[in-house]
C-alpha cells in the first residue's frame, strides 16, 4: 500500500443497504439499457473532442445520471472558464458524470478504469490515467495535470484516492493540488451527496471495497427514489493559499456522517 494509494474502511456488507425487488427487475433492464445507448452515442461523438459545445457535453452527463434512475440537484454558482482543478468527494461511479454537468473536464483516473465495459473507451478518450501501484509515476502526473491546466483545461480529481460511502469520507490527499499551485489556476470544489428523495442520505450508490462495478450498477438502476446532490462551492482563487496543504484543507468538504448513525465499519 502506498501514500498514493489509499483505502477506505468502507465495505458493502457493513455501509451499503439493500434496494430493489424482483418487480424492480424489468425497471432496471430498461435503465440499463437506457445508460449503455447514452454511452454509445458518447462514444460515438467523442472524436469531436472539443468541436462540442460544453453545456451539451454537460446535459448529456445529466441524461446519463438520470437514465439510471437518478435525479440530479445541482446549486451553487456556475464554475469559471479557463484552467481549473475540480475537486470532490468520491462515493460512486456516478460521481464521473456529476462532476462533469459541473465543468467538462479531463478526469484524472486509475489505469485500471480502461478496462471498464463501455466506460473505458470513453475514458480513454480524454482522461489523465495513473498507476496507483507506482509511487515514482506521481510527480509526473502532476506535471501532466498542471500542463493541462495551463493550456486552460479543467482536470476533474477526486483527492480522497478511494471511494467511500458517503456517510463516512476520506482527507484529501495534497499531491494533485500542487498542480494547482504550479499552474496559478483556481480550485473549484464539489460536494456530492446522494439521498432517498424526502430522506436521509443513501449508501445504494456507493462502489466500495470488494464491490463490483455490475453490482453496484445493477443496485442503481433497480432502487427507486434516488437524488444526487451536487454542490458547487465558492472557488478557490490562485495565491489564496501558500501551499497545497492548506489548499487541500481549504478544499476539503465538510463532514457529511449523520449524528445518529455509526459506521460499522470504522468501528469495528
Amino acid at each position: 500500500m502506498s501514500v498514493w494509494q489509499p483505502s477506505a474502511p468502507c465495505t458493502p456488507r457493513a455501509c451499503i443497504e439493500p434496494t430493489g425487488s424482483v418487480t424492480a427487475v424489468p425497471r432496471a433492464v430498461a435503465r440499463i439499457a437506457a445508460v449503455t445507448i447514452l454511452m454509445i452515442v458518447g462514444i460515438g461523438l467523442s472524436p469531436l473532442g472539443g468541436k462540442i459545445p460544453a453545456e451539451w457535453v454537460k446535459r448529456w452527463c445529466r441524461w446519463i445520471v438520470r437514465a439510471a434512475g437518478v435525479q440530479v440537484r445541482i446549486t451553487g454558482a456556475a464554475a469559471p472558464t479557463g484552467g481549473l482543478l475540480l475537486v470532490a468527494n468520491h462515493i460512486s461511479w456516478l460521481d464521473i458524470p456529476l462532476l462533469a454537468a459541473v465543468r467538462p473536464a479531463r478526469m484524472l483516473a486509475k489505469s485500471d478504469i480502461r478496462q471498464w465495459p463501455v466506460a473505458g473507451p470513453v475514458a480513454a478518450r480524454g482522461a489523465l490515467f495513473i498507476d496507483r501501484n507506482r509511487l515514482r509515476a506521481l510527480p509526473g502526473t502532476v506535471a501532466r495535470i498542471a500542463d493541462a491546466l495551463r493550456d486552460g483545461q479543467a482536470v476533474g480529481v477526486f483527492p480522497e484516492g478511494s471511494t467511500w460511502c458517503g456517510r463516512a469520507q476520506g482527507n484529501f490527499r495534497r499531491a494533485v493540488f500542487q498542480a494547482a499551485l504550479d499552474a496559478g489556476v483556481p480550485v473549484q470544489p464539489v460536494r456530492l451527496q446522494y439521498r432517498v428523495t424526502g430522506g436521509p442520505s443513501s449508501t445504494a450508490p456507493a462502489f466500495i471495497g470488494d464491490d463490483s462495478l455490475l453490482a453496484s450498477v445493477w443496485r442503481v438502476v433497480s432502487a427507486r427514489g434516488l437524488v444526487a446532490e451536487v454542490e458547487v462551492r465558492p472557488v478557490i482563487p490562485p495565491g489564496s493559499h501558500p501551499d497545497r496543504r492548506s489548499l487541500a484543507r481549504a478544499a476539503q468538504p465538510g463532514a457529511t456522517a449523520q449524528p445518529d448513525w455509526t459506521h460499522a465499519a470504522l468501528v469495528a
